[in-house]
């Protein structure tokens, strides 16, 4: 892997507000592995867990089905125009739906989300971890642990890639023992043909807990997309990351459930296996939380951007971002946040919807992006807002938060998308925009 140090380390920003250039760019596999290592953590286990205990081992398969087609569409579509433009998600938005202000508006929440989402991961890595280490208290651990995970944030995609070296390895090879031994307690065969021991599931509901588990991990895809060569890596890398993590994750998760006749999977793993188990748990954190930490960062270098006019380094809004949300985690109050942050999570989905209507559909901005993109700079100008695109996303809000009908995420980003190219075809989108 090219490591690229004359370019990279001088500032670390990334190139926050900026393309990625061509010689900047990383192998397909150095993307990918970053993206399973997103989905082989143990937000995938409890998610196995929760549809094996509810769902029989075949009706769970074709749920994971489901929702992994679903994530992989939408991920695919919304990677591709971020490897094109080599733009992140927020800077991407102003010229695909949401304009410049309505950018640092999708930043906002992107960094408010996943700030949140980094402190509640942080506080369970904390507890996870004292568990193991006898004596610290678990805030101090939290401040460490929070503090490690920025650090190797600061340095940007590189580092990142190599932290996934080292952990998604270790995590799978420590998974691998601490489940097999109480997989190795029960037959095969019985496992897959056993009735669901806890109330039953249906299969929307099933699919929805696939496909709603990762929606936000898919909205943000640009933001590591940006850095692949080809459409192709990107595919490539989707088709992999996404269906080893799902099913290979997912369904050792309703093995586990099937087996204890439980869907706590942390007691399982931690209990079984001791000391492997709880460092499973430590590892599965540790790489998921760099990307919350990493695109929270992104968003909010675009919203002091579009707001104040000022360029941050991404590296300095890391480490004030990481420490903020490292002491927030272990003084214990963001365990208060996760309604809200479940409720933010909402307005998510449709901002794919929507870049995907705008880049692919109605295309009222791809004149300007192919444009600059030929002298590797940004377009010139973006509207402040896109009316069509607020209204649409506003429209798709709604219908995720009212309508509870087969999958809620799905419905609302649907419903950006086929509002915005609606929209886009009566040829009013441009209205009022440059």
């Amino acid at each position: 892997m090219r490591t690229h140090v004359g370019e990279q380390l001088p500032g670390h920003d990334d190139y926050a507000l900026e393309r990625v250039p061509d010689r900047a760019r990383y192998s397909w596999f150095s993307v990918a592995t970053q993206r399973f290592g997103q989905l082989s953590a143990l937000a995938q286990f409890l998610l196995g867990a929760t549809l094996g205990f509810g769902m029989s081992f075949w009706d769970a398969v074709l749920a994971i089905t489901i929702g992994s087609v679903l994530l992989e569409i939408v991920t695919i579509f919304v990677g591709i125009a971020g490897m094109r433009e080599g733009l992140s998600t927020s800077v991407l938005a102003r010229w695909c739906g949401f304009g410049r202000k309505g950018s640092a508006l999708v930043g906002l929440i992107i960094a408010v989300s996943l700030i949140g989402w980094f402190g509640v991961q942080n506080a369970v890595f904390a507890a996870g971890l004292a568990a193991i280490v006898a004596g610290p208290p678990v805030w101090l651990l939290a401040l460490l642990g929070g503090i490690a995970v920025t650090v190797i944030v600061v340095f940007g995609f590189g580092s990142m890639a190599w932290t996934a070296y080292l952990t998604v390895p270790a995590f799978l090879l420590l998974a691998g023992w601490s489940v097999t031994t109480e997989l190795s307690r029960h037959p095969l065969a019985e496992l897959v043909s056993s009735p669901p021991p806890g109330t039953p599931i249906s299969l929307p509901a099933g699919a929805t807990l696939v496909a709603g588990g990762f929606i936000v991990g898919a909205v943000m895809t640009p933001d590591m997309t940006r850095f692949n060569r080809s459409a192709a890596d990107v595919v490539k890398q989707t088709v992999v990351g996404v269906t080893l993590g799902e099913y290979v994750v997912g369904l050792i998760g309703v093995l586990l459930a099937h087996a204890a006749r439980t869907s706590d999977v942390v007691m399982i793993i931690t209990t079984a296996s001791g000391l492997v188990g709880t460092l499973v748990l430590v590892a599965s954190i540790l790489k998921i939380n760099d990307w919350n930490l990493y695109s929270s960062s992104l968003g909010l270098v675009n919203v002091i951007d579009v707001l104040f006019g000022r360029k941050l380094n991404r590296a300095v809004v890391t480490l004030a971002v990481g420490v903020l949300g490292s002491v927030l985690s272990a003084v214990g109050i963001l365990g208060y946040f996760v309604p809200m942050l479940t409720f933010i999570g909402i307005l998510m989905p449709p901002v794919a919807g929507i870049m995907i209507a705008e880049y692919f559909v109605v295309r009222a901005w791809r004149g300007d992006l192919a444009e600059s993109a030929r002298a590797a700079r940004l377009p010139a100008q973006a509207p402040d807002f896109v009316p069509a695109g607020l209204l649409a996303w506003a429209a798709a809000a709604v219908v995720g938060y009212t309508v509870q009908a087969g999958i809620p995420a799905l419905n609302s980003l649907v419903v950006g998308f086929a509002v915005y190219a609606v929209l886009g075809k009566l040829g009013v989108v441009r209205v009022g925009g440059s």
